[in-house]
């Protein structure tokens, strides 16, 4: 067990939150070796030029334990190619969640890099079911999981074969074999994934429900972009 991830978390229930933010989220996938899109947490802009880190373009995306849709309140924006834009992208993002929030608190922001297009959005999920406990699920990300439910479950822990044949049993999996000239996807990637996030949820009981949402699948492997966590601890 990651003694990271349990800093993470303990932190959250001291103070009393059911729902990781943004950085913790990424930092939880980090210990348990899930690959990311590389990232830097900063406290305000004073601290864009740590953007140059990871590298451009990047994504700023505002971190608030009373935000939950971001791009609503105008807390995301894209594509920023160097630290001055990063640091003005803050700024502006300040002054669109005070506008429309009025009082949200502002924890910091996260700085993303923008992977490359032509990925396969897929989505790991994780459930704590009553019967079974700790479920892990895979399925391809945006409609096909909110309109087809096109997902594959199975009972943490979960194999590298185990994982694979989750792949294999989604129905769009000929999208991940390649399609119309699109190439195939890195299966081997994805299913590391699956079994480093049963893992986690297997060895992290705190944790009620996870969502990995998107994972980009690409021919030379597969990166998390995006996660949520929720937690269930006794006051």
């Amino acid at each position: 067990m990651s003694a990271k991830a349990i800093e993470v978390i303990n932190k959250a229930i001291s103070e009393n939150r059911r729902k990781l933010l943004e950085h913790e989220s990424m930092a939880l996938l980090e210990a348990y070796g899930i690959p990311l899109a590389p990232y830097v947490f900063i406290q305000d802009e004073s601290e864009a030029h740590k953007a140059d880190n990871i590298g451009y373009p990047v994504v700023a995306k505002v971190v608030s334990p009373d935000i939950v849709h971001k791009s609503d309140v105008g807390g995301v924006i894209l594509g920023l190619n160097n630290w001055r834009e990063v640091e003005q992208a803050v700024k502006t993002i300040k002054l669109n969640v005070k506008e429309k929030t009025g009082n949200a608190r502002i924890t910091g922001f996260l700085l993303q890099k923008m992977l490359p297009r032509g990925g396969v959005e897929v989505i790991v999920g994780g459930i704590r079911d009553p019967v079974f406990d700790a479920v892990i699920m895979f399925g391809l990300g945006g409609v096909f999981v909110e309109v087809f439910k096109d997902v594959s479950f199975r009972v943490t822990p979960v194999s590298i074969n185990e994982a694979k044949e989750m792949i294999r049993e989604i129905k769009s999996f000929t999208i991940l074999q390649g399609y119309r000239g699109a190439p195939p996807v890195n299966i081997d990637s994805l299913a590391e994934i699956i079994v480093k996030a049963s893992q986690l949820m297997s060895e992290l009981r705190e944790v009620s429900e996870m969502d990995i949402n998107p994972v980009i699948a690409y021919p030379d492997g597969a990166y998390a972009v995006d996660a949520r966590f929720l937690l269930n601890f006794k006051h």
